[in-house]
């Protein structure tokens, strides 16, 4: 018992030298701290609910999968490094000592997964104040989760997604940085492998994360009920996406605000699923509902049919987006124009109020 008192006020010191542990602590949750060449995913595995698994500066070579509800897995900062194993014999060697969990989350080519079932969704996990860099598929992961919380995550140069979240609700990512990754920075979801309608997200936020020199800066697909603000987007070849398709319910009552998007001029392929990018401030496909204001939206150049300030895109199945709001946003500098509508069979969208020059049609500034 003292020597686990001892380590608590330890790592209690150390939170509060990086200003991390500024409230309190319930007596009953565990601080358990964990450095370079000791194994994370063990820690996580001894945790109970409302723990925190508390990782100093350093790199570690490892993939972890968080199941335990209410658990923080956080880092000091920048410094704290999770890469993937150096070599196959390391990664079998660590998966071994880590179990199946974290074996099938290293083998899918992630670095942190956070899992949950269909019927028994993850509760109350955060993830924090760390880096996840250089994995083969995604930084951070989650699936069927409630109430996730990612904030000043730093992904970087990951293979596909920099920090994503399917069949989930409630989520908050705050304050990350994504940058350099494979596709989108932040890709939020209701399912990567089943076709169904959009789910409802009861209120997922995304705000003041930098997305940065990615396919595309944030990607929202077949969702519902969930808002996009006060983001600085540069860099990427596309700055947001609102994505829907030929399913029921359509994606939508998505809130995109307050963000600033610049320059997001970097020039990415045609792939199986999407045209050739550059030069794309906002798109909405396939959506309806959803409410577009208060943005600056400046420079984003380029020549796909997607480019342009803020793009309203019949789905490539051919699902329309309707009654969307194009509100009060300060557009200039981007071409092919600052708001352009190529979904003309699209039903009841507004464009009221926008500081912009020049629109494809005519007439929407």
């Amino acid at each position: 018992m003292k020597k686990c008192h001892i380590a608590y006020l330890a790592c209690t010191a150390a939170l509060l030298g990086t200003g991390l542990g500024a409230a309190p602590s319930v007596a009953a949750h565990t601080v358990r701290l964990v450095k370079p060449g000791q194994s994370i995913q063990k820690a996580v595995d001894a945790a109970e609910p409302g723990d925190t698994v508390l990782l100093t500066h350093g790199v570690y070579h490892e993939s972890v999968t968080l199941s335990t509800p209410g658990l923080t897995l956080r880092g000091m900062g920048r410094r704290t490094v999770l890469e993937p194993a150096a070599d196959a014999a390391q990664t079998a060697g660590a998966a071994k000592a880590a179990g199946a969990a974290a074996d099938a989350c290293a083998a899918g080519g992630n670095g942190i997964c956070v899992v949950g079932t269909k019927n028994h969704r993850v509760e109350d996990v955060t993830v924090a104040a760390l880096t996840v860099s250089g994995h083969t598929r995604n930084g951070v992961y989650a699936t069927e989760t409630d109430r996730l919380t990612v904030r000043n995550v730093t992904a970087v140069k990951n293979g596909v997604w920099g920090i994503a979240q399917e069949a989930s609700v409630r989520g908050v990512f705050r304050g990350n940085t994504a940058r350099d990754n494979g596709d989108a920075g932040l890709f939020l979801a209701n399912s990567v492998k089943e076709e169904q309608g959009a789910t409802d997200t009861d209120g997922t936020v995304v705000e003041r994360n930098r997305l940065e020199g990615n396919r595309i800066g944030v990607t929202v697909r077949r969702l519902r009920n969930l808002t996009v603000a006060h983001n600085h987007l540069t860099g990427n070849c596309a700055a947001v996406f609102v994505v829907g398709d030929e399913n029921k319910p359509k994606a939508g009552l998505v809130t995109v605000r307050d963000n600033r998007i610049a320059r997001n001029n970097k020039s990415c392929p045609k792939t199986a699923r999407l045209d050739a990018l550059q030069g794309s401030g906002i798109v909405l496909t396939g959506a309806e509902d959803s409410l577009i204001t208060h943005n600056v939206i400046e420079d984003n150049v380029g020549t796909s049919p997607l480019s342009g300030g803020i793009v309203l895109f019949k789905s490539f199945v051919g699902t329309t987006s309707d009654r969307n709001r194009i509100t009060d946003n300060d557009l200039r500098g981007n071409s092919p124009a600052d708001l352009v509508n190529t979904d003309t069979a699209g039903k009841g969208n507004t464009f009221e109020g926008n500081s912009c020059r020049a629109s494809q049609p005519a007439g929407l500034c």
